[in-house]
């Protein structure tokens, strides 16, 4: 019996493409990982953002994080099918190891992100003392 690692699936689909075309590419690359043996645990989709560089002439991709595990073999077989999708610009599959999942969250323990609960605590304790000055 193989055992299975965990993975994570980054995915770039063309951000100029219709929600609805957007959403079905979603759920192809979901379906492809689940068809193939892997079991999907989260999946972070981030939204449309502009790319550092054109990729095919497009300059908007839409970002979408997955996690799943699966066994080694799986992996080639679900990279096989994703290569040949259209409407995906890039993808990238790695294997998550122990070291960068602590990694992860160290950065998630000491990261606010703008816009947050904590964001917003942390200007209002600012504040207090600008106006003492």
């Amino acid at each position: 019996m193989e055992t299975t690692k965990l993975y994570e699936c980054t995915v770039i689909v063309d951000g100029g493409l219709q929600d609805e075309a957007i959403a079905a590419a979603m759920d192809m690359v979901q379906k492809v990982i689940a068809g193939k043996g892997g079991d999907i645990k989260s999946v972070l989709e981030i939204g449309r953002r502009k790319m550092a560089y054109p990729i095919r002439k497009k300059t908007i991709g839409y970002y979408a994080h997955i996690e799943f595990t699966a066994a080694a073999p799986v992996i080639a077989e679900i990279e096989k099918v994703l290569r040949y999708e259209e409407d995906l610009l890039r993808y990238l599959i790695i294997h998550l190891t122990g070291a960068l999942l602590e990694m992860r969250k160290r950065v998630e323990k000491y990261s606010v992100v703008i816009g947050s609960p904590e964001d917003t605590a942390a200007s209002e304790a600012e504040e207090p003392g600008k106006d003492a000055k």
